[in-house]
């Protein structure tokens, strides 16, 4: 998939653990977990909303597109 999550990279950043963003954002930590580490096919806006107003970012900071030569 040509789009990379990199929502662990901005927590390390901000120093706030999945348990402590996942209570603040109000989704359950194996969700949260999932996003983190790029096992899902799919982000509700709702959520990365919730996750950008708790980390004080943009969606651009978790969010990166890689140009996929695979598809080609």
């Amino acid at each position: 998939m040509a789009i990379i999550l990199r929502l662990d990279r901005v927590m390390a950043d901000r120093k706030i653990s999945l348990k402590d963003l996942s209570e603040q954002v109000e989704i359950s930590n194996v969700n949260l977990s999932k996003i983190k580490t790029g096992k899902v096919s799919a982000i509700r806006f709702s959520t990365l909303d919730a996750i950008c107003r708790v980390l004080d970012c943009q969606p651009g900071d978790i969010l990166e597109y890689q140009h996929d030569q695979e598809q080609e």
